[in-house]
């Protein structure tokens, strides 16, 4: 039991660590250009050109994004700290259940009925750190797609005016290897982008 219960914690910090890289979008690498031979640009690609935007600045550098983010980080982080909690609680009885039973503190019958206990509370530890486990995933997924909507929602107005007859999201060098800097759109995006969160956030 001790072991299964080693190996629970295990698995549900890695889960918390995987959402955090995540979400930390390769917060080192920040403000390195994805696409090779590109450089700082101001310039808007002419119309009639296919453009794309930096999927990872975007994540980095898009305020909605970070505000989103912080918000998911701090139910990640209370939720890591409650299974925590409760898993060495969990743990905690068992090792004081083994040291009666090994001091001969209680009898058979009375040591079957707290073991029966124990086994009932590491299962349902099981299913509550499997359902916090689908939480930290689901809070991810809905973030993730409240950004991409924005991100379309605010293209599909700003390519009313620009008339591109693609956009191409790439991201870490996909689908775009290499490419003309003046078809990197992304500081342009960016700044309309934040504009409209700000005002928007400022209304609410």
């Amino acid at each position: 039991m001790k072991n299964n219960l080693s190996i629970i914690l295990s698995v549900v910090a890695i889960v918390a660590a995987i959402v955090f890289g995540a979400m930390s979008m390769s917060k080192g690498s920040k403000g390195e250009k994805a696409v090779a031979g590109t450089s700082d640009t101001t310039a808007v690609a002419a119309e009639g050109s296919i453009v794309y935007i930096d999927l990872d600045r975007i994540f980095q550098e898009y305020d909605m994004a970070n505000d989103l983010r912080s918000v998911v980080e701090t139910k990640v982080q209370n939720i890591q700290a409650e299974v925590n909690r409760r898993g060495q609680k969990l743990e905690k009885d068992y090792n004081d259940f083994q040291e009666k039973i090994n001091k001969g503190l209680m009898t058979r019958s009375v040591a079957e009925v707290q073991g029966q206990k124990i086994q009932q509370q590491q299962d349902e530890f099981n299913n509550y750190a499997a359902q916090k486990q689908n939480e930290i995933t689901e809070e991810q997924m809905v973030m993730t797609n409240q950004i991409v909507d924005a991100i379309k929602t605010y293209l599909d107005k700003y390519n009313a005016d620009k008339k591109y007859p693609m956009i191409l999201t790439n991201q870490g060098g996909v689908p775009v290897f290499t490419a003309d800097p003046a078809l990197d759109i992304t500081d342009d995006v960016l700044a309309g982008l934040n504009e409209e969160y700000v005002k928007n956030k400022n209304k609410e």
